[in-house]
């Protein structure tokens, strides 16, 4: 039985085993010259490497490989194991010699799976390392071309550490147990695609801000650690809509930022004489450009009034308290999808 599902499965199997493999190798030759640079060029590193191609091609096409094989996995793995063979009949051939349907299904989860499971490992081990010493710069703070997003935020975590191993177990898993529900490979491997991709695109929403409780500060808005303001209206009767502060320390995830009054309500919009400080619309006359006051002297005295960031955000440091959560949760969606496919092919299949 073993041998059968090798047969049946060997063709994806190399194709796939083959486009990890030489990527890996190729992470591997050029790691050990990236780590050096960022040894050589600790405060600079990003800067240093920012014109090299080869590096970002390696960091974009690496991210999106490793974004790639949930959905592939599970479209083209696991939507036809089981519908190809209940939509062409071979399946009766097996039930009537001497494996079970429950042997049956379960080489073929256990062998296909655990293969899925290894290679997006592999892939995205590879990944993680090589990409180490950017996320390490970045996580200090430093930015330049592609390298400017830290590896907590949803563009980047999802193609890092333990999270896209229980991504490929979980669409592994959808895709068999879509397959034998609805019993046609093609309609399968097209539902299986769209499912998977959608909750890697809604888990970050949705999922992943909730599995640790975020946490809550007030920062003072400041010269040094304004973000932006964003203005609304016409130059002489703008109105300061929302503005915004950078965390202290760096890799940080923030989730929600709010103005507060000293009484601690959310305010919708800034005090108006806000609108009156720092550069001067282009029409002004010298008289009203030299009457405006700096933007310091007005964020010091929304400071005096009371008025504070109130932001709500995930640290740094709980990457790995993050990623372990979400892919234990999508390893026991997975478990729970498998019983699933048990129990219908036991109880429900004809």
């Amino acid at each position: 039985m073993i041998w059968l599902t090798w047969r049946q499965f060997r063709l994806q199997a190399l194709v796939v085993a083959g486009a990890v493999a030489a990527l890996a190798i190729v992470l591997a030759v050029t790691g050990p010259g990236l780590l050096d640079d960022y040894k050589t060029y600790p405060n600079d590193f990003l800067r240093q490497i920012q014109f090299d191609r080869i590096n970002q091609y390696l960091y974009i096409v690496g991210q999106a490989l490793v974004y790639a094989a949930p959905p592939v996995i599970g479209a083209f793995w696991g939507a036809p194991l089981i519908a190809r063979e209940l939509e062409a009949g071979t399946h009766r051939l097996v039930w009537n010699q001497s494996i079970s349907r429950t042997r049956w299904l379960g080489i073929k989860l256990a062998f296909t799976g655990l293969s899925a499971i290894a290679l997006t490992g592999l892939l995205s081990l590879a990944v993680t390392w090589w990409s180490d010493p950017i996320d390490d710069a970045i996580g200090a703070g430093q930015a330049a071309g592609v390298f400017n997003v830290p590896r907590l935020l949803p563009p980047v975590f999802g193609a890092r550490g333990v999270v896209p191993i229980g991504y490929a177990a979980f669409a592994f898993a959808l895709g068999v147990a879509l397959g034998l529900v609805i019993r046609r490979s093609v309609v399968a491997i097209a539902v299986t695609l769209a499912a998977v991709i959608a909750i890697q695109i809604l888990s970050p929403v949705l999922l992943r801000p909730h599995l640790m409780t975020p946490v809550k500060t007030n920062v003072i808005v400041t010269m040094d650690n304004m973000r932006g303001i964003e203005l609304s209206g016409p130059g002489e009767n703008s109105q300061v809509m929302r503005i915004e502060a950078e965390l202290p320390g760096g890799g940080n995830w923030k989730l929600s930022e709010n103005t507060v009054n000293a009484a601690g309500q959310v305010q919708k919009t800034l005090p108006s004489w806000m609108a009156e400080c720092g550069p001067p619309p282009p029409n002004a006359t010298v008289g009203e450009a030299q009457s405006r006051p700096p933007l310091s002297t007005c964020f010091q005295r929304l400071a005096d009034e009371g008025y504070r960031q109130q932001i709500t955000y995930q640290p740094a440091d709980r990457f790995w308290g993050l990623q372990w959560r979400e892919a234990g949760l999508f390893f026991v969606l997975a478990l729970a999808l498998s019983g699933f496919c048990f129990w219908r092919i036991r109880r429900d299949l004809t």
